[in-house]
């Protein structure tokens, strides 16, 4: 047995939209299959949670143990990016200050929660363990350390560590040579 679903089996899901050559590990777990958008050439390993509206792109793997929750609000993962293993991305969140009460059992109306798209753009990198809180655009080519807490927008091509982060240097560019001499050469004989 294949340790990955087949393209029949993917097309039976019930996704919104699923591109060729997706590799989908058969121990993720997905949710509201009709809200989640996947491109070509991605893979998604062991353990990972997709919950509620997201939309993947073109050459994208998510390692294992990661989870996506982007309820109404969404998230966006734009072409070429990398999400490592243990990473938990947050459309929307649960007021933590005591205000309501909090956890998916208690009914709407006594809690508030707070939600907003999280974007990540093109060739972002996001280190294993990292936290992603809702609202978050994470710069095109923008680097992220192991274990770092993303609580804000990211400036492009930049690397950036730490809780919360910071960031510590800029990141080179020169990968979009290869993405360019790739898309002339893997991309225009398909």
């Amino acid at each position: 047995m294949n340790s990955f679903y087949t393209q029949e089996e993917l097309d039976k899901i019930g996704f919104k939209t699923i591109g060729k050559n997706v590799l989908i590990s058969r121990k993720v777990s997905i949710y509201s299959a009709s809200q989640i958008s996947i491109g070509n050439n991605v893979r998604i390993d062991d353990f990972c949670i997709l919950s509620g509206r997201i939309s993947i792109g073109n050459y994208i793997h998510i390692a294992a143990y990661s989870a996506l929750y982007g309820g109404d609000y969404g998230i966006d993962i734009h072409d070429f990016s990398n999400i490592s293993s243990k990473n938990s991305i947050y459309a929307l969140s649960d007021d933590y200050s005591g205000a309501t009460m909090t956890n998916p059992m208690i009914p709407d109306r006594y809690k508030k929660i707070y939600g907003e798209k999280v974007v990540i753009k093109k060739h972002v990198i996001i280190g294993s363990g990292c936290v992603i809180l809702p609202g978050v655009v994470l710069g095109e080519g923008s680097a992220f350390g192991a274990m770092t807490l993303i609580n804000k927008s990211s400036e492009p091509w930049t690397i950036n560590v730490g809780i919360p982060f910071r960031k510590i240097k800029d990141r080179s560019k020169e990968m979009l040579k290869f993405e360019e001499k790739f898309v002339m050469e893997v991309l225009g004989n398909e």
